[in-house]
């Protein structure tokens, strides 16, 4: 990520037409001022456009590291650019909802592109009454169900199991146990 000269560049305020009359006509003033001018001129430009830089939906794709650096937001440099500014645009609404079923299956869908469904509670337990013990239960089991968006086979490409069992891993409470299944295309939706 460096910003440098950019050649052929104008400046939006040349600091030879700011100079004092007696200088105007002066060869070496103007000369030297026009040099200060070409390495100015990528600073106002990106002064000019600075909230551009901080949006990553535009931001320079080279700044879309920093930009993830900021939020917490997960970048590979592997992926493709829109996926990168779509990982660091919704980063904060998915540590909102990170560890819930709702926040595995939106990144899920957003980082891999696949469809999900997650079912069991992680053997999370509560009291409905203010300092009562909860009840101890047995270890329950999350399963994460992940097919490929847009159907059965063929309608989509293939899923990489390893790949979403490393995401499952690292986006699942540490107290849960986490059980993946990759299905061919989306589960028949029980009574039918």
């Amino acid at each position: 990520m460096s910003r440098a000269a950019v050649p052929g560049l104008p400046s939006r305020h040349p600091i030879g037409d700011q100079l004092p009359a007696l200088y105007a006509d002066d060869d070496f003033a103007q000369r030297f001022t026009a040099g200060l001018d070409t390495v100015l001129a990528p600073v106002f430009t990106t002064l000019d456009n600075l909230p551009s830089y901080f949006d990553p939906r535009l931001a320079p794709a080279d700044f879309l590291a920093w930009l993830a650096s900021w939020v917490g937001g997960a970048d590979d440099p592997d992926w493709p650019t829109a996926l990168r500014r779509e990982a660091v645009a919704r980063a904060v609404e998915l540590h909102r909802w990170r560890g819930t079923r709702r926040g595995l299956v939106a990144a899920l869908r957003l980082v891999l592109g696949v469809s999900a469904d997650v079912s069991g509670d992680g053997a999370a337990v509560w009291s409905r009454t203010a300092g009562t013990e909860p009840t101890p239960t047995a270890a329950g089991e999350v399963l994460v169900r992940v097919w490929p968006r847009g159907g059965g086979p063929g309608t989509a490409p293939e899923v990489d199991a390893d790949r979403v069992r490393a995401l499952v891993r690292a986006l699942c409470p540490v107290h849960t146990l986490c059980r993946v299944e990759i299905l061919p295309g989306p589960p028949a939706t029980e009574g039918s």
